[in-house]
């Protein structure tokens, strides 16, 4: 049965560019310690997709439109609804000094950021002068899905906590919240407190439940401050030390 758009789905994958095979994306653990791409602090697991919300690339979406749970897809993405063809005009030749203090580092291959804030790949180097490509790395590609639908997301408890964790990359067991008909408290863990532009992941998070849980219409969150063990064993100890000071001095 074909996807509603909006559909909250869970959806394992692998990417790979058609024509050299090389695996850019993964969500699953063993594919990614195949690659360069294996990161040992990251959690492999399914990713989160609204369904037709242009959260994936447009030709995967339309795949997941008309998937249902449990089908295992391989999906063929063309560069007019992937990254686009490529764009000759956006291949610019600049002086290799506007990289700064780098600019004698760098080497074909490298990612830069120029001062217009515009990324690209330096494709060459020579006399004083880099060519830079501001085209996506992928632009005019045909790109390789493999994809398993693992789940589609309807209590709203879950859609909850996958929302929560599309924002902030937390394990699950330390996600709270309560859901009391229409309002919702939610408690992030302490750690994140001190994330950069927490209050813009807030708002998201906020932006995200109003949207897929319709049924809430207002959202607490809640910050909850515990004292570190460390200093109260030490607040414990420090009457005992100075007992001892004193009887030695004595």
């Amino acid at each position: 049965m074909p996807m509603e758009k909006g559909s909250l789905v869970l959806v394992d994958y692998t990417a790979k560019v058609k024509d050299t095979n090389e695996v850019f994306e993964t969500t699953r653990e063993e594919e990614a310690k195949k690659t360069d791409l294996y990161d040992p602090t990251r959690k492999y697991e399914p990713r989160l997709v609204s369904v037709g919300e242009a959260w994936v690339l447009k030709g995967l979406d339309e795949a997941l439109a008309k998937a249902g749970v449990g089908d295992k897809l391989n999906v063929e993405v063309t560069p007019d609804k992937g990254f686009g063809e490529r764009d000759p005009s956006k291949v610019r030749m600049v002086p290799q000094r506007k990289l700064g203090e780098k600019a004698d580092e760098v080497r074909v291959g490298d990612v830069v950021e120029m001062d217009d804030n515009r990324t690209g790949i330096i494709r060459y180097i020579g006399s004083g002068r880099i060519q830079v490509d501001f085209n996506h790395r992928f632009a005019g590609k045909t790109l390789l899905y493999d994809v398993n639908v693992v789940k589609k997301l309807d209590a709203d408890n879950d859609k909850i906590t996958a929302l929560i964790k599309r924002r902030i990359p937390v394990e699950e067991s330390k996600v709270k919240f309560n859901l009391a008909g229409a309002s919702l408290e939610m408690e992030l863990p302490e750690e994140t407190y001190l994330a950069e532009g927490l209050q813009i992941i807030k708002r998201a998070i906020a932006n995200d439940v109003f949207k897929f849980v319709p049924a809430v219409k207002n959202l607490k969150f809640v910050e909850n401050y515990a004292a570190p063990e460390a200093e109260e064993k030490k607040a414990e100890e420090k009457p005992a030390t100075e007992a001892k000071a004193e009887a030695k001095q004595a």
